[in-house]
């Protein structure tokens, strides 16, 4: 087997996230609820980025912030995902460029505007989403690099990207060429809806082609359509080689290779943004694994990496992990 380049790439949807401050009179006027997560087309999305105040605007998605999560424990990583050819996929590229990921996607000219997520944060912390999926979901096996999933050790999918035909094909294309190279299928399950919608191509994408499957305590009790999360865990462990099920307070719970590992959470002084703990948790573990670590110091370095996300507002660690990692010393 040749070298691999890259210890984890990355396919998801490619999300521009832009963050502002409001305050509760900015949700009125535009008749937002306040704490919620909606879907809004593109005019609402240009007319709302319009009437935003000075804004901070990054690479987000899912996936992409658990990459910019193993870039910031150091390891080396690639994404896949598709922008359009207009500022917001500039943007998206450069920042994602700026953290050391390796993005190669070439913009498309023919589809609709780059997705984004507008986000309104109020003085007490709370955050409204608006977001647009644009040109992301329309990702098709043509928008893969081959050559990068081939030199990866692990190919991490998401969820949320599950959604067409199309991307189903290429999910299924991509864990193909991961196993035919000789890398491990990482998938997150993303969230209950979508699972609730897909759940027979879910459980065919678990039971087939993912070796490691991230999910919460609701995405995988709703895979499964059973009310304990015992039960839920069992049936991943038929399916998979690991599952990795996060509790959110109550720490994560790891079955696989013949063990069954709960592991604490980290211990956060205020919770002030939820907003991409799983995402960093899977970060965390990803990493360990590449390294070679064991399951129980993989769940350490996810929940550390969770704590560090939630203590503060945005998807994306604001201290370095690595250094984190190695003040605690969880690296061996």
């Amino acid at each position: 087997m040749a070298e691999k380049t890259y210890d984890v790439v990355g396919i998801g949807n490619a999300i521009v996230d832009i963050i502002a401050r409001c305050d509760e009179g900015f949700l009125s006027k535009h008749d937002l609820d306040k704490g919620f997560m909606r879907l809004i087309d593109a005019d609402e999305a240009a007319r709302l980025y319009e009437a935003m105040g000075p804004a901070i605007e990054r690479s987000g998605g899912s996936v992409a912030n658990s990459i910019s999560g193993l870039a910031s424990f150091g390891a080396k990583c690639g994404f896949i995902g598709r922008v359009a050819a207009d500022q917001f996929g500039g943007i998206f590229r450069h920042d994602i460029h700026s953290l050391g990921i390796a993005y190669t996607t070439e913009p498309a000219t023919d589809s609709a505007p780059t997705a984004r997520c507008l986000v309104l944060v109020t003085p007490d912390g709370e955050r409204t989403m608006n977001t647009f999926l644009g040109a992301s979901v329309d990702f098709a096996p043509g928008d893969m690099d081959t050559g990068m999933i081939g030199a990866a050790k692990i190919v991490y999918l998401e969820g949320y990207l599950f959604d067409k035909d199309a991307a189903k094909a290429a999910f299924r294309e991509a864990a193909k060429l991961a196993k035919a190279a000789g890398a491990k299928v990482a998938l997150t399950l993303s969230d209950p809806f979508c699972v609730d919608r897909h759940r027979d191509d879910f459980q065919k994408l678990v039971k087939e082609d993912a070796d490691i499957v991230f999910a919460n305590e609701k995405e995988i009790t709703t895979l499964y359509e059973v009310n304990s999360f015992d039960e839920a865990a069992d049936a991943a462990l038929q399916d998979c080689e690991l599952a990795v099920l996060t509790r959110s307070e109550a720490g994560s719970v790891i079955v696989g290779h013949g063990e069954t590992i709960e592991v604490p959470a980290d211990p956060v002084a205020k919770v002030v943004d939820a907003t991409g703990a799983g995402d960093l948790y899977a970060a965390g573990f990803l990493y360990g694994l590449t390294q070679g670590l064991g399951l129980e110091a993989c769940g350490r370095l996810g929940s550390l990496a969770a704590a560090e996300v939630i203590s503060h507002i945005g998807a994306r660690p604001e201290t370095s992990l690595r250094s984190l990692a190695d003040a605690r010393d969880l690296l061996g």
